[in-house]
């Protein structure tokens, strides 16, 4: 698998403690219907245009190497993905960022490059580095490589996972990470493959390995609803969070939301969420005292 990243955002409050500089990974072993992150599913790069920013210019007009965009005259560019290898011809030329790039390779003296500069947020706030994605448990070692060099620089380490990798890569990142972001999405196995494409014991199996390791960490659940906001997914996951620990009877829920939608229109994709069920404030409310009347203590990501 190629080291591709997507993004690096700086200035990041919700994924984990203080600012901190977010690096997303390409690449995951899941489907999830509601991903955000659309661009980071694939593990090859991938060219995504936004209509809403294309002035018609024409500048990417004959420069797809395999025949993949197809430009008519004052018309919009027309991406071809079955064709397209994501070489990234098209988006070099393109000034407005029309079309862009999913997935540049990065070393890991660059990633650490682009996100140290950020340091003296860090030590103002308490916040650090998080690799995100995607899932950057596919690319340990790159992992590995960049957090030594943040460890050495003092500053702090956040892996957001899944959990589903091999329970080596895990293993092999944990002693250069300061604090983990685990998601639990449906304890119900076949409900996780309908929804994600796999099932879930390995997750599972992977967070009792964190929990065994001492290390800091939060478990999350992207609130959906109509799939895993019911009282039987909720105490079951109750009942699996008292079973790692005291230290982890806590989860934070993060409620769905629409922001990735443009993006599967970017790729050429339909969004696989239509026409989800409303979901108000009252409902994420309700949904966190059932966790807290079953001892779970329960935060909101706003």
């Amino acid at each position: 698998m190629p080291n591709l990243i997507t993004n690096i955002q700086g200035y990041s409050i919700h994924d984990g403690p203080g600012i901190r500089t977010v690096v997303f990974f390409k690449g995951c072993g899941l489907e999830c219907r509601w991903c955000s992150n659309p661009e980071c599913i694939s593990p090859q790069p991938e060219v995504g245009f936004m209509k809403n920013l294309c002035t018609k210019c024409g500048k990417c007009s004959g420069t797809c190497p395999d025949g993949a965009l197809v430009y008519e005259e004052g018309g919009f560019p027309r991406i071809n993905h079955e064709l397209c290898t994501g070489c990234g011809a098209c988006s070099s030329v393109c000034s407005y960022k029309a079309l862009v790039l999913y997935g540049q390779p990065m070393n890991a003296d660059e990633i650490y490059g682009a996100v140290s500069g950020d340091k003296m947020f860090y030590e103002a706030s308490g916040g650090g580095v998080t690799f995100s994605g995607g899932e950057a448990l596919l690319q340990p070692q790159l992992v590995c490589d960049v957090f030594e060099k943040c460890r050495q620089a003092g500053i702090h380490t956040c892996i957001e996972t899944s959990g589903y990798v091999t329970t080596s890569n895990l293993k092999q990142v944990i002693p250069y990470t300061d604090y983990i972001l685990y998601d639990l999405k449906l304890q119900d196995s076949g409900l996780h493959q309908q929804y994600t494409g796999q099932p879930n014991k390995l997750i599972l199996d992977n967070a009792r390995v964190v929990a065994e390791s001492g290390i800091e960490a939060l478990f999350r659940m992207p609130l959906i609803p109509g799939i895993n906001d019911d009282k039987q997914n909720i105490k079951e996951t109750a009942d699996f969070l008292h079973g790692l620990g005291n230290k982890f009877s806590r989860i934070e829920l993060m409620p769905y939301h629409r922001l990735g939608q443009g993006k599967y229109a970017s790729l050429g994709k339909s969004y696989p969420m239509p026409n989800p069920l409303p979901q108000g404030p009252e409902q994420v409310e309700k949904v966190k005292k059932a966790f807290e009347d079953s001892g779970i203590k329960c935060s909101i990501s706003r």
